[in-house]
């Protein structure tokens, strides 16, 4: 049987909306970091939306927000 980790990427979601806004920087700001789209931020902080992202995308968030990865997914 196949775990389900909606719930953990909701709560991966909800830290970086967290982290983020602690630093100050809005989704516009940090999706521009990234070179992504706005909308791609929105998804992923969004907690009614199941978002995967990859590994390198983790490190990349982690890095523009000026922390551990592991911190990002200490739930």
């Amino acid at each position: 049987m196949q775990k389900d980790y909606a719930e953990n990427y909701k709560k991966l979601g909800l830290k970086i909306a967290y982290f983020r806004k602690l630093k100050g920087l809005t989704q516009e700001q940090l999706a521009e970091i990234l070179d992504v789209d706005t909308s791609f931020i929105g998804q992923i902080e969004a907690p009614n939306i199941y978002k995967p992202i990859t590994l390198t995308t983790l490190f990349r968030i982690a890095d523009a927000l000026e922390m551990a990865p592991g911190e990002l997914l200490d739930f």
